[in-house]
């Protein structure tokens, strides 16, 4: 299989994977997924030009619509998964998330690197809705930023991770912990903001799916796996988290690759997500930001 690659069109940073050609004039090869380039004017219809990796009967579900199929209170689902959010860099998107403390995002490296390795914006901000209906956005110091790279779209995609603090803490919200290592066939639930085709762009999402084939392994001790969520353009660096007591992430979504990036398919080798592990380098920085912010504290 050919490298994953990105590819910058009309609509703005869109991820486009083919494994034939024909479908897309030159575009050979598979790609990952990106940030959303966001539009002032009302925007195209891009829902039938934009990629989106679905399995089947798409199951990403509104938090009410979750609660009401798994007996839960939205009430409560809306304060545990709060710390999930945006991050927003210029008109750029990509998703994020509270870890480990109040002040801690993670996500992945192309949120904030462009193709060519150069911030993806001047200033970022990060913005999450608090009980459900407040929204908040706090800067992103930018001089924090612990990536895997930051030259993301030239290595390769298990390297594609970040880290970075927040100019204030957002207080009243719980940060996700941080899981153990996963394996194959580990249950997770992706929860993220951002898909473009889904909730206006903005709205969260949450979904049960299964971690698949281990692809790669990192120098730095991160992990890439296969995984059959649903996901679409503007999610990239959502949390994928282990089906614990606790919401504790496991992983960062990073892309996609697809042969039928415009259709529902069934998972399979040649039509699937990936994720990054909160492992090794990855799994340190954070740690480090966080005991940084808890002294400075």
């Amino acid at each position: 299989m050919m490298k994953p690659r990105r590819v910058l069109t009309a609509f703005g940073f869109m991820p486009f994977a083919f494994l034939s050609t024909g479908v897309c004039p030159g575009l050979l090869s598979p790609a990952s997924s990106a940030p959303l380039k966001l539009e002032v004017s009302p925007p195209p219809a891009v829902h039938d030009v934009v990629p989106v990796v679905v399995f089947g009967k798409n199951s990403r579900r509104s938090i009410e619509e979750f609660a009401a199929e798994n007996k839960l209170d939205p009430t409560v689902l809306h304060r545990t998964y709060a710390a999930s959010g945006l991050i927003e860099c210029g008109n750029l998107h990509g998703a994020g998330q509270l870890t480990l403390t109040d002040q801690v995002v993670t996500t992945a490296a192309h949120v904030f690197f462009d193709e060519k390795g150069a911030p993806t914006a001047k200033s970022c901000i990060f913005v999450l809705e608090k009980d459900g209906k407040n929204q908040i956005s706090v800067p992103i110091d930018l001089s924090s930023i612990v990536a895997g790279s930051t030259d993301p779209y030239s290595v390769a995609e298990v390297h594609d991770w970040a880290v970075a603090r927040l100019t204030r803490p957002i207080e009243g919200v719980q940060p996700y912990g941080i899981a153990d290592a996963p394996s194959a066939e580990l249950p997770v639930e992706f929860v993220a903001r951002g898909h473009i085709d889904w909730g206006e762009g903005h709205r969260l999402s949450m979904e049960k799916c299964h971690l698949h084939n281990q692809l790669a392994t990192g120098k730095e001790g991160t992990r890439e796996f296969a995984f059959d969520c649903d996901t679409g353009d503007g999610a990239s660096g959502g949390a994928v988290l282990a089906q614990t007591e606790k919401p504790e992430i496991t992983a960062v979504l990073v892309g996609w690759t697809s042969n039928r990036p415009f259709h529902a398919a069934p998972f399979s080798p040649t039509h699937y997500n990936f994720v990054v592990t909160i492992e090794g380098a990855f799994r340190q920085a954070v740690q480090a930001a966080a005991n940084k912010y808890i002294v400075a504290k």
